[in-house]
This record gives C-alpha cells, structure tokens and sequence, in this order.
C-alpha cells in the first residue's frame, strides 16, 4: 500500500475505531460475568440524560438511551484511540492513551455529576476501568501496526 495523508488517516481510524469496538466488547462481557465490572454504559446514559437536561429536549427511553450511549462510546473512543496514528512509537502512544482514558475515566465521572459508583467502587473496579482502557489502546497500536506491515508487502 502506498504512503499517503489519506491512508495514514484511514490506518488511523481502522486502530481506533478496532480498540475502540474491543473496548465495548469487553466492557458488555465483564458486566455480565462480574458485579464489580465497571459501568461506563451507565455513565454514558447519566451523561446523555445531563446534555439533554440542559440543552432542554425530551429524555429517551431507556433502551434508547443505552442504544444512543454505546454508538457514542464507539464512534468516540474510536476517534480518541486513533490518535495511536501511526509510525514506529504507536505501541507506545496506544499505552499511554489507554492508561490516560482509563484514569480519567475512574477520577472524572465524580466531578462531572455522573456519580462515581459505575467506575470506582470496588479497587477491582478502578483497575478493570484502567486495564480495559490501556488494552483498547494496545489493540489501537497493534493494528495500526499491522497495517503498516502489511502496507510494506
């Protein structure tokens, strides 16, 4: 394949988008094997009902919320985790973009009104949170990686 601005940014967004969607994966696993899974899937709805709220339009029903959250989860840690990009340190940036996300997403939710329960209320549940981030964003990194290598044949 070609070296180009144009495959570098769809390289870009296939990592991402392919963390992002195992990072959905195993979130919706988790809580159904353990009750201390972290929740972000209530976070997104808290947070979708908070925008709503404010920008005052009507709430949707729950199944709705949900379905609107998790197509929200996927396109935005898609975009998030494709800033992996591309090159030799992707491994790198994908680790610490994922331990980023992950912290963030134990320490912020408190702060922002969404409740601090869905992501940090056991120890396990703060390092799922953590662990599940960094490993969406090592799955960004080795795809980006393995497009590159397979753009070189």
């Amino acid at each position: 394949m070609k070296h180009s601005a144009s495959n570098d940014a769809m390289q870009a967004l296939v990592s991402g988008l392919s963390g992002s969607v195992v990072l959905t994966l195993v979130h919706q696993a988790a809580r159904e094997a353990t009750p201390d899974a972290p929740r972000m899937d209530i976070l997104g709805m808290r947070g979708l009902r908070k925008l709503l709220s404010a920008a005052e339009l009507p709430q949707p029903k729950r199944q709705t919320a949900y379905n609107i959250t998790m197509a929200g989860d996927l396109l935005v840690n898609g975009l998030y985790y494709s800033l992996v990009g591309t090159g030799r340190d992707a491994w790198l940036r994908g680790a610490a973009l994922g331990v980023t996300a992950g912290v963030g997403g134990v320490v912020l939710p408190g702060p922002m009104g969404l409740g601090n329960g869905p992501s940090n209320r056991t120890t396990q549940t703060k390092l799922m949170t953590v662990a599940w981030y960094t490993i969406g964003g090592l799955v960004a990194a080795g795809v980006s990686r393995w497009w590159a290598r397979a753009g070189r044949r």
